[in-house]
């Protein structure tokens, strides 16, 4: 079979997402360029790979047995750029590093050091959010992700790098900001701010008001940190954050930390990628690099 790499790369996609319209979204094709690729993909098999049922398409037997061949192949790939890489050393090699939303605030300081002491390597720098790690992880598409705490049930190697408190923000003019020592009780009806469902920030939050006796009757929901400090700023409520998403708003006074009792909340930003993964030379310089210096990227600022 006179099979091309850019056919397996296209079916694969489309087989793992089962979706020509998603495949399109993540491989920056379009619709038709995709279906075209499969209609000439399964040409060359002789076999039909995909069913439809309804809406929906299928995996047939052919094409399920192509898919577990096709991963096979580009691990394969994988592996021997990879080995390329490491031959490369740090000299001219490959880094896909992928952060939280709430970590790029110092790790885009942290990788323009890295970048200054191996100025050869070749950098791929993504945020998203923690679905979006998640997703990559699984797809294998990053070295390194840095992101709070992971599922404990996906099989990933995960360290703890550094401390990551959760502070509650407010304006300036809040009637709570000079007050010391404030109960959760007292925050009991006022709005807060905060992130997307399955973000690890908004779970941390609703299980502190949870143990607390009280869930947070008013809230507004937001995608973003910069769209949370926004709001706080011009005063739609309240939010809990990192407290390294703020050290800007903290220094100008745009923003205080609020002196909440049991505050702040206290996790950890982890460095993570999946288990029996073999890190490049690259990869595993910059792994030693976070945990030699991320903490000169944050502020220990705390509440006003």
């Amino acid at each position: 079979m006179n099979i091309t790499l850019r056919q397996l790369k296209v079916f694969e996609r489309v087989a793992h997402r089962l979706s020509f319209t998603r495949a399109a979204e993540e491989l920056f094709l379009t619709q038709p360029a995709v279906s075209m690729q499969i209609k000439q993909f399964e040409e060359t098999v002789g076999l039909p790979l995909f069913e439809r049922l309804g809406k929906k398409i299928y995996l047939t037997r052919a094409g399920d047995e192509l898919y577990r061949l096709s991963k096979t192949i580009s691990q394969q790939l994988e592996e021997a750029e990879q080995l390329i890489e490491e031959l490369k050393g740090t000299d001219g090699g490959k880094l896909a590093v992928s952060v939280a939303s709430t970590v790029h605030y110092f790790a885009i300081r942290l990788l323009a050091d890295f970048v200054r002491r191996y100025p050869k390597v070749k950098v791929s720098f993504k945020v998203t959010n923690r679905r979006g790690l998640l997703q990559q992880l699984d797809d294998n598409e990053a070295d390194i992700v840095l992101m709070g705490q992971p599922p404990q049930e996906l099989d990933l190697v995960a360290e703890p790098f550094m401390d990551n408190p959760l502070v509650v923000i407010a304006p300036g003019a809040h009637p709570l900001a000079r007050t010391k020592s404030i109960s959760p009780a007292q925050l009991k009806h006022e709005t807060f701010l905060m992130r997307e469902q399955g973000s690890g920030t908004r779970s941390s939050v609703e299980r502190f008001f949870s143990e607390h006796g009280f869930n947070i009757s008013g809230s507004m929901e937001m995608n973003t940190n910069t769209a949370i400090k926004q709001g706080v700023e011009v005063g739609l409520g309240l939010g809990v954050v990192s407290l390294h998403t703020v050290e800007r708003e903290l220094e100008d006074g745009r923003l205080v930390v609020l002196d909440v009792e049991s505050f702040p909340i206290m996790r950890k930003w982890f460095m993570v990628y999946r288990d029996g993964k073999r890190l490049s030379v690259v990869a595993k310089a910059f792994e030693e690099f976070v945990r030699a210096e991320a903490k000169r990227y944050v502020s220990s600022a705390g509440p006003q």
